[in-house]
């Protein structure tokens, strides 16, 4: 498999902060690859920063072969890098349809646009039933399939997911994970950051466990999940 996304030596600083110190990630295509760790250790600062909503104080970030770190986020969704963040953020008073249109909002190919929101209704029915209902009137999981679908409007070829399980129920959790891994069996390659270490760890192929902004360990999920520092670190025991 090709390389679709390169992270070379990576600090990036808030004010006089240090966020990350230097990390280096790759992701090939078609994979799902997951970044864990405990709250504040970086996570989100790593897809903020491929997003293009932080710069990097040093180090270099690379897509499909192009140099992206000082790249605006709106020719960074252009690429096919798109963003789901956590907490959903969906527009509460707009309609379910106005939110899938959203994420279509930099496209101009409008046959391919129609096509991606039959695909999104026939992935979650329940969207298209409500298609007319405010978004804030979704339940929390309702939501959540709503930020994936709009981030599907935007045809991506890398989905960064921010925290998708947070404040869901253990039923919706499994339903999140199985969203996932449909969306990766479409060809779609997925960085997924999570503080569900167990979640991420059974989904992806691959992980980064960070602390402190720095990747403390790294490999092959099968052998992470038997690591005895991760189990229990991370895994409960």
């Amino acid at each position: 498999m090709a390389k679709l996304l390169e992270i070379k030596n990576m600090t990036v600083h808030y004010g006089k902060a240090l966020a990350l110190d230097n990390v280096s990630l790759e992701i090939e295509e078609g994979e799902i690859v997951s970044i864990v760790g405990a709250n504040g250790a970086g996570k989100t600062t790593v897809i903020r920063s491929v997003s293009g909503l932080e710069t990097p104080t040093s180090g270099e970030i690379w897509f499909k072969g192009k140099r992206i770190d000082k790249m605006q986020p709106y020719d960074v969704v252009k690429l096919g890098i798109v963003q789901i963040p956590a907490g959903r953020q969906i527009f509460q008073m707009m309609s379910v349809l106005d939110n899938l249109k959203v994420g279509a909002h930099l496209r101009r190919d409008r046959a391919g646009i129609k096509r991606d929101l039959v695909s999104v209704y026939e992935h979650f029915p329940i969207l298209k039933e409500r298609q007319s209902q405010a978004g804030g009137q979704l339940s929390g999981g309702q939501q959540q399939m709503l930020a994936v679908g709009r981030a599907l409007m935007a045809d991506p070829k890398l989905l960064l997911m921010d925290e998708p399980s947070i404040g869901l129920s253990p039923i919706l959790v499994a339903e999140v994970g199985k969203i996932i891994k449909d969306i990766n069996n479409r060809g779609i390659s997925i960085l997924l950051v999570e503080q569900n270490c167990r979640m991420a760890l059974q989904l992806a192929s691959r992980a980064y466990i960070l602390a402190i902004g720095k990747i403390v360990l790294q490999g092959n999920c099968k052998d992470l999940i038997n690591n005895e520092e991760v189990r229990r670190c991370y895994l409960g025991g």
